[in-house]
């Protein structure tokens, strides 16, 4: 029984500590089925999502996703913490509770007591060992639990980091492709002078923000299912759209920023199917058309009218059929587990965007430099009451 029992402490510090060492240190996809921090995301995410289902409003539902991320690495540093301390009471026990304690005598409690009061270093001394064994054990378990806080004081700052770098690329989307972003607002709000340079400047930041998320989320999964900060904002919706606006040029618009596109569509693609397969996610084979035929007429009319050179072949819709089957299964996939919305391809609900209430301004503004012509007169605070963000759902 003792043999069993030192086995057992030895095998939960080893998990523990190997566990740890994979999801914070290594810097690479971590292995193995058995993993507790992946057994912990398998065990609490679903009942998550099932109690937070029944949750009606919309916003309200969306902040109860948000706080799970959080809350669950609080949660996975709670278990990492019970299974070391419960790992070194498990060897003491089998060493034959080696300790002098005057208030409930020798047994499992006392040895539980002395590891949680070791492992955090408190240091009473109210229970002493009196065994050699016994005292270099609990040298070891005060060394572990003080490198372990000192990694998970280091955890943190670079898991916020990497969120934070994902973030700012999302929200500076939002003026450039709508909130949420669709693929038909990003090529229509290019769709000007020189637009063709800044949207190939986009894709090859896009392509290396892929790169990131690739590299980051691998590494640090759980940051998958931290949210954006606003309702309508995802980092999945962000990639979806890049993919899609990337397809469109490949396949259905004419001009010189497609060799970008082929080379941002690689990369994002290659971060979709990777992250998918992180959670064990097979593509979806039978979703819902995000682009039925009527709307990708629709599609190409607004194209059209916002001035971008379009293919109109015959063959422009089966080409996008074909790339959209290379991406869009594993990201309903990725939607589907982590309850963040696909964006539509065209807008569903138009809004006033504060950039048109900008380029007013500036209109006005060039108008008063030609000779001759009287500035107009603007109403400075209803000006500024223009630019309030009112399309965001927080």
């Amino acid at each position: 029984m003792a043999i069993v029992t030192l086995i057992a402490g030895v095998v939960s510090i080893f998990a523990v500590l190997l566990d740890a060492f994979q999801t914070i240190i290594l810097p690479r996809r971590a292995t193995g089925r058995f993993r507790l921090t992946r057994l912990f995301y398998l065990a609490t995410w679903r009942p998550w999502v099932f109690v937070t289902r029944w949750v009606h409003h919309p916003r309200q539902r969306e902040s109860s996703y948000s706080y799970y991320g959080p809350m669950s690495l609080i949660f996975l540093l709670v278990l990492w913490a019970v299974a070391l301390i419960l790992g070194f009471a498990l060897i003491y026990y089998a060493l034959g509770s080696p300790f002098t304690d005057a208030a409930q005598g020798a047994g499992f409690l006392s040895d539980l007591y002395v590891s949680g009061t070791t492992i955090f270093t408190l240091g009473l001394g109210d229970v002493t060992p009196h065994t050699g064994w016994a005292r270099v054990l609990a040298i070891l378990e005060a060394g572990t639990g003080f490198g372990f806080l000192a990694v998970v004081m280091g955890y943190f700052p670079v898991l916020y980091g990497a969120f934070s770098r994902r973030e700012v690329s999302i929200s500076l989307l939002d003026a450039r492709a709508g909130s949420p972003p669709t693929a038909a607002e990003l090529m229509r709000r290019h769709a000007y002078s020189g637009g063709d340079a800044a949207l190939a400047l986009l894709l090859v930041e896009w392509e290396r923000w892929s790169a990131e998320l690739l590299e980051s989320h691998i590494s640090y999964p759980l940051l998958c299912y931290f949210r954006s900060q606003h309702n309508n904002q995802s980092w999945i919706s962000a990639l979806t759209a890049v993919l899609d606006t990337s397809a469109l040029l490949i396949a259905g618009v004419e001009g010189r920023e497609a060799r970008q596109a082929q080379l941002t569509f690689a990369m994002a693609r290659h971060a979709l199917v990777d992250l998918a397969q992180i959670f064990g996610l097979a593509p979806v084979a039978n979703m819902a058309d995000r682009l039925p035929p009527e709307r990708y007429r629709q599609l190409y009319d607004l194209l059209c009218q916002s001035g971008v050179s379009v293919c109109r072949d015959g063959h422009s819709m089966e080409r996008l059929t074909e790339m959209r089957a290379l991406y869009e299964g594993y990201a309903q996939a990725l939607s589907d587990y982590l309850r963040m919305p696909l964006p539509p391809w065209i807008g569903e609900h138009p809004h006033k965007d504060n950039w048109k209430a900008v380029a007013k301004l500036r209109a006005r503004t060039e108008a008063t430099a030609q000779p001759g012509r009287p500035a107009p007169t603007v109403d400075a605070a209803q000006a500024i009451a223009r630019l309030v963000d009112d399309h965001h759902d927080f």
